[in-house]
Parts: C-alpha cells; sequence; structure tokens
C-alpha cells in the first residue's frame, strides 16, 4: 500500500538534546577507521581553528537517524519498516559538529514517491545547537521493498 502523499511536509518535534562527547567522537572515529588527529586530540583540533574536537562527517548519523524514529514510527504514515533498506544519506553542514555541542534535530518529511511499487521516503533532519543555531542538515532516503508478489 503506498504511502500518503499528503505526509509531505509534516514535521515533527524537536528531539530532546543529546551532548556531543569526545569519548564517543573517538570510538566512532576509530569505528570508521579515521586517524586524522583532530577527531581525537584537542591541542590538534584547536591547532586548526576548533575550540575541541570535531567529529568526523557522517557522525551526524547516529542522531539524525535516531530522529527520523518519529516518521519511522508513525503510526499514521503506515510505513512497514521490516520491510525498509537504507537509501541514501547525504549531509550539508553550517559548521562541523564538537565536543560539547548540545544537539537537538527536528524530523520532516521531503518527499515520498512510489516507483516499481516500492515506496520511498526522504526524511530531512536539521540539526542546531542549544544556541539555536544550525549545524548540518542530514537527509535520509529509505525504500520500503513492495511485499511479495506485489
Amino acid at each position: 500500500m503506498a504511502l500518503d502523499q499528503s505526509f509531505v511536509g509534516r514535521s515533527y518535534p524537536p528531539t530532546d538534546p543529546y551532548e556531543v562527547g569526545r569519548e564517543k567522537i573517538r570510538e566512532f572515529a576509530e569505528a570508521v577507521g579515521d586517524a586524522n588527529p583532530v577527531y581525537t586530540d584537542t591541542e590538534a583540533a584547536k591547532a586548526l581553528g576548533h575550540s575541541d574536537v570535531i567529529a568526523p562527517p557522517t557522525f551526524v548519523f547516529a542522531i539524525t537517524f535516531k530522529a527520523s524514529g518519529q516518521v519511522i514510527e508513525d503510526p499514521q504514515l503506515g510505513l512497514d519498516y521490516s520491510r525498509v533498506v537504507h537509501g541514501d544519506q547525504r549531509f550539508v553542514y553550517t559548521r562541523p559538529v564538537r565536543a560539547g555541542d548540545r544537539l537537538t534535530v527536528t524530523s520532516s518529511i521531503e518527499t515520498i514517491k512510489s516507483l516499481a511499487g516500492n515506496d520511498i521516503l526522504d526524511i530531512r533532519g536539521e540539526v542546531h545547537d542549544e544556541a539555536g543555531e544550525h549545524v548540518v542538515t542530514a537527509w535520509t532516503k529509505l525504500v520500503a521493498r513492495a511485499a511479495e508478489g506485489a
């Protein structure tokens, strides 16, 4: 069953603040195999003009995808998450994510399309710091595969 087009443009409430920790940044950088010292060494980050260590560009996915759960779990949308695969991800930064940031995410449905029986859902996550300043916009594309035999 196709997703309801009337959901395009719907926004969900901002998440509770997520506090970015140095250790989380270090763990993420290690997990993705990025040894750039700007992610683990405060002095290296400061030498490049940052106030503290910064996070690798894809770090923010962890909080934006969690925030998109509001969309995924919306019973009125009717998304069958058991049929969902991750289609794409992109980020546009205003500034890097830094240790000590307290970030909130506001998710909205940007597009809903049907293609060959599959539903394609684009979720935009606007990430702001506690001062209300924009940090990054993340787009997540989810593909809900058509049911077998549909």
